[in-house]
């Protein structure tokens, strides 16, 4: 299997989630049973292409904690979880109940300390000794200089975005050394010597999507020029919807915490 994971941490919306950090026009328009319906449909749909999810409960003292990716980077290989330091003060302290159920699954725990800072969102793996990390409105240097001293096994090149709370609402790893890209908010030079499918500029919020392995890819459903895009790569788009989601600045990959097997 070619994916870069195979067991994932999720965490369904609490009642709260309402209350997320967004600056979606519609965030007040977000449907907290629709939101967990949705929920309930991604984490069907990871289980369905034979990856392990380990459930937890709502955090309702944090609103955004729905969003887990950001929480942590976990490694396989060097048995290690980074608990994040966020740049979103008000969403600090969803890391400590990861880092608890992290220390049972057996990894040994790291942090950001400050003046690092640093959120899952930013952090873009591959299979190929490289990790691509934004810097951010929610991610700095020394976060990220902090990580790649744990990492010490990867190349971790620094990206600079500005147009994007995050490196993975404009790209995403595909595997093979294909990145799926969006030039107009992610400089298309810092990815040479990967293979690069443009996404549709129209369809930005379509590049959070989340490669599922043998040549599978989970989309946010709506974005029919990016499903074509992929076809014909050779992928095979399977699409979910996540309106609810949208409406919070969150997408497909942030949806859940990979435990990442070249790390």
């Amino acid at each position: 299997m070619d994916r870069l994971f195979d067991v994932v941490i999720v965490r369904p919306p609490g009642k709260s989630y309402k209350n997320c950090v967004s600056t979606n026009p519609e965030h007040s328009s977000i449907d907290i049973n629709l939101a967990k319906k949705q929920h309930g449909e991604y984490v069907k749909v990871l289980k369905e292409n034979g990856i392990e999810v380990i459930e937890l409960k709502p955090l309702e003292n944090h609103p955004d904690s729905v969003f887990v990716q950001d929480t942590a980077i976990v490694g396989v290989k060097s048995n290690l979880a980074v608990l994040s330091r966020f740049g979103e003060a008000s969403r600090r302290g969803e890391e400590e109940s990861i880092g608890d159920v992290l220390r049972k699954e057996g990894f040994e725990i790291k942090r950001i300390e400050e003046p690092g800072t640093l959120e899952g969102g930013d952090v873009m793996v591959t299979d190929v000794g490289v990790v691509f990390v934004g810097v951010s409105q929610r991610t700095n240097i020394e976060g990220i200089e902090q990580l790649a001293r744990y990492f010490h096994g990867v190349k971790v090149v620094k990206v600079p975005i500005s147009k994007i709370f995050h490196l993975l609402s404009g790209v995403s790893y595909l595997g093979s050394k294909t990145i799926a890209i969006s030039p107009q908010v992610v400089d298309v030079d810092y990815f040479r010597g990967f293979k690069l499918i443009q996404i549709p500029e129209d369809e930005l919020y379509a590049n959070n999507m989340l490669y599922l392995g043998e040549k599978r890819v989970l989309l946010p459903e709506g974005y029919p020029k990016t499903e074509e895009k992929l076809r014909k790569e050779g992928f095979k788009p399977i699409t979910v919807d996540v309106s609810e989601f949208w409406k919070g600045d969150g997408g497909v990959t942030c949806l859940n915490l990979p435990f990442y097997k070249p790390l």
